[in-house]
């Protein structure tokens, strides 16, 4: 089970990782535009905000793998904050962004929270 929990808090990770490239580098471009479905003009005004949103999204990324690869006794602890930091942006961004970060960003974290308790 320790393997397949490692697994889904990756996938999180990996996630993360790939949301911190689409807001602090593809944001302003067609490919961003279309994943967000913003216009030229929106996607300008507010690349510095996406940007910053990005970087939260790194950080959050490289918390989870942290708990992966901590060597010490603390990776029960890690994986549970920073996956409940996901799910807290997940379902915040769910409430007042759109309804699909809710399964983009919270749903996978929230298996992965489960897994880290049955493991």
């Amino acid at each position: 089970m320790t393997t397949i929990t490692n697994v889904l808090i990756g996938i999180v990770a990996a996630l993360h990782i790939y949301f911190l490239v689409l807001e602090m580098f593809l944001w302003n471009t067609p490919y961003g535009r279309r994943v967000f479905g913003s216009t030229p003009e929106f996607s300008k005004a507010s690349k510095v905000l996406a940007s910053n949103q990005g970087l939260y999204n790194g950080f959050l990324a490289a918390g989870l793998i942290w708990s992966l690869l901590d060597p010490h006794s603390h990776a029960f602890e890690l994986k549970i904050f920073f996956l409940t930091c996901v799910i807290v942006a997940g379902v915040y961004g769910g409430l007042t962004a759109t309804r699909k970060i809710l399964f983009v960003q919270a749903l996978p974290a929230v298996v992965a929270l489960v897994a880290v308790h049955i493991r």
